[in-house]
């Protein structure tokens, strides 16, 4: 059986996007019952040299809905970055990359299939084809930073498991 392009990227997408806008939630409960201010969360690390929990959620939304965006216009950068976002703002990135990514067509989506795509960065430009970069580069960076974000709010006790993570997982009906 064949798999479309839309099904290689976009439930996978909405899935891990809907798990973190959960795990986000329930950090901003954890915070509010423990009194923490969230704001002190945005710019938490689980390392000294890694980057921030602001960075990992623009990053969740960049390499998702950017990474078709990309896809779109043939190359893909690394994102601007809102550097002082707000919980709250955080949040509705995540939630507003869901749902620009729900509005997609499945046809729109499957029509880049066959694209051709260069990673920019600085003079540098890394070719692929659409599917070799959702496979090779966008969903592991994705995933990367969506388990990255996780784990800093573990980190900082709130109450997640693995559930949290996976989300809604798509089940034989």
């Amino acid at each position: 059986m064949a798999i479309s392009f839309y099904q290689l990227t976009v439930p996978t997408y909405l899935q891990v996007l809907t798990a973190v806008e959960g795990f986000m939630a329930k950090g901003l409960a954890h915070f509010e019952a423990q009194g923490v201010d969230p704001e002190s969360i945005v710019e938490a690390r689980l390392f000294d040299d890694m980057l921030p929990f602001r960075f990992q959620i623009q990053s969740v939304a960049h390499h998702s809905l950017g990474a078709i965006e990309g896809l779109q216009a043939g190359e893909f950068k690394p994102g601007a970055r809102d550097p002082s976002p707000t919980y709250g703002d955080l949040q509705r990135r995540v939630t507003d990359t869901r749902a620009a990514l729900e509005a997609l067509s499945h046809d729109s989506v499957d029509a880049l299939e066959g694209r051709h795509i260069d990673f920019v960065l600085g003079e540098q430009r890394i070719p692929f084809t659409a599917v070799d970069f959702a496979q090779s580069f966008s969903l592991p960076n994705f995933f990367f930073h969506a388990t990255t974000a996780y784990d800093i709010l573990r980190h900082h006790g709130v109450p997640l498991g693995k559930r949290d993570f996976l989300g809604r997982m798509r089940v034989k009906r």
